[in-house]
């Protein structure tokens, strides 16, 4: 007797957490949201850090992505002016 199990074909959503590096303070934060904002039903949680007189501040989020989607998501923030990395967690 064998037993078989259908898989789906399509890529399964994950909560991937990354770590944003922006710089502009308060500004380069709320650059990343406004980004983040757009794709607000996947992400599922999201904290920052800003403290002054630093010259970076760090924000991270979990956002619920296919790993192909996690790939390009990095790439896109890493286009605004105000981030200096996207590393995953």
């Amino acid at each position: 007797m064998s037993i078989t199990i259908d898989r789906p074909t399509t890529a399964s959503r994950i909560l991937r957490r990354h770590t944003i590096i922006t710089t502009q303070g308060m500004d380069g934060v709320l650059a990343v949201t406004a980004e983040l904002r757009a794709c607000a039903t996947l992400v599922k949680e999201m904290a920052v850090d800003v403290r002054e007189g630093v010259g970076c501040s760090a924000l991270t989020c979990s956002v619920s992505m296919t790993a192909e989607e996690a790939a390009d998501f990095a790439a896109h923030l890493r286009t605004l002016p105000a981030v200096e990395s996207v590393d995953p967690y």
